[in-house]
């Protein structure tokens, strides 16, 4: 049986990180899957065998809070109690409080110090009696509608704390900010950057320059070291990277020439994106983490996809440009015309079209868990769906050491 798992962000009102919450759901294409509550628990049972050893860690959730769903069986077996009551949030629906003696169970756990979050409420005599033990209600943003705000109302007035989930565009955000949600959680929030002037001078900028200059099918070095050199933030940053304990080397880098050279293209390319993000104070970690984890993500799914137009570099490319419009305050379109970059990424990141596109709109579902349109664009790339989440998650705990080793350096 395989299974889908991602690690989601839920962000406070404030767009900093609070909480992941872990969604997964059995490839529905395989033969034999059903929704059936027995297939249900052993999809939750084998997503748990795969969470247990990361929690230990706590670079993987980065000592947030994690939301994980639990099936009425999982409940009764005494699961959670695995779990650390100040780490783990319960996660429940309707299904399962309709046995009444679930109400017990989710009593229990909320006795033991767990909270208690609950999805799908409704006005129900069965709910109202339980709400004294929920400590979150998530609210699905996907269809706006007055039951929502009846429930926001009613959690507001009792102390409860809500989360708007499925908020994939500026009009739900602006719909769940409205109703005045505690937390948010959904593809648009991963990519919310503090608003910037826009500014045509933006596209004259050193850094755009340089992104220019790396990402041309022949980068010219001279060009790149005299753009770097200019920038003295950018230089001290650089040299400072290079000679950082992340990478180790055994005499000192004095010049961007050197650096350049005990760095090779591939990865200088990769730093000074980082290093420039860095320059940007308002630019979140959460946001500068998401271009890195795209990239990674897309280029470690390049080796399963068949015939794909362009190269694995060129892959990490794709995803890294991703956020650029976000990065530079002008549309998507106007900055990539600046860039060096082949015209299957362009078309790709602005129309989500070829096979670039099909790859691209992966990683945008997988980031959302929109199972469907991973099986589907995975059968248009000839992509094993097995080795999917594999990768999902060595992208995830590659991006963290690289992160741990980045920001000691910085």
């Amino acid at each position: 049986m395989q299974t889908y798992i991602v690690k989601q962000p839920i962000h406070d009102k404030d767009n900093n990180l609070f909480a992941y919450e872990v969604l997964y759901r059995e490839n529905p294409d395989i033969e034999g899957s059903s929704p059936e509550t027995e297939t249900d628990d052993v999809m939750a049972a084998s997503t748990i065998a795969n969470i247990l050893p990361r929690l230990s860690d706590t670079d993987f959730f980065e000592g947030k809070d994690v939301f994980l769903t639990f099936t009425e069986a999982l409940l009764q077996k005494d699961i959670p109690s695995i779990f650390d009551p100040d780490q783990l949030v319960i996660v429940t629906d309707y299904e399962v409080l309709l046995n009444s003696d679930a109400l017990g169970l989710i009593k229990g756990y909320k006795q033991m110090g767990y909270r208690i979050a609950l999805k799908e409420f409704q006005f129900n005599p069965r709910y109202i009696a339980m709400l004294d033990d929920v400590d979150i209600i998530k609210l699905n943003m996907a269809i706006p509608s007055s039951s929502n705000e009846s429930v926001s109302a009613i959690a507001a007035e009792l102390k409860i704390q809500t989360i708007g989930y499925n908020i994939d565009d500026k009009q739900t955000f602006d719909y769940a900010n409205k109703m005045g949600v505690n937390y948010m959680q959904g593809q648009y929030i991963g990519t919310m950057v503090p608003e910037k002037v826009q500014n045509p001078d933006h596209l004259q900028s050193n850094f755009f320059q340089l992104m220019a200059a790396v990402t041309a099918r022949e980068p010219d070095l001279d060009k790149i070291e005299e753009l770097i050199s200019r920038d003295v933030t950018l230089t001290y940053a650089l040299l400072k990277l290079v000679n950082s304990a992340f990478f180790g080397f055994r005499n000192k880098i004095q010049s961007v020439h050197q650096a350049m050279v005990v760095l090779g293209v591939n990865q200088l390319r990769q730093w000074i994106y980082l290093l420039s993000f860095r320059k940007d104070e308002n630019a979140p970690e959460e946001f500068i983490k998401l271009s890195f984890m795209r990239g990674q993500f897309c280029a470690e799914l390049f080796d399963y996809a068949k015939d794909m137009p362009i190269v694995k570099s060129e892959a990490y490319l794709l995803g890294m440009f991703s956020t650029m419009d976000y990065i530079l305050g002008v549309p998507m379109e106007e900055a990539l015309a600046q860039l060096a970059i082949s015209d299957d990424i362009k078309v790709a990141l602005l129309t989500q079209e070829g096979r670039c596109g099909t790859l691209y709109k992966m990683v945008l579902a997988y980031e959302r868990g929109d199972w469907p349109i991973i099986n589907e664009c995975a059968e248009e790339l000839g992509m094993p769906t097995e080795v999917i989440t594999e990768k999902y998650f060595e992208c995830l705990e590659e991006i963290n050491n690289i992160w741990k080793g980045l920001m000691t350096a910085l």
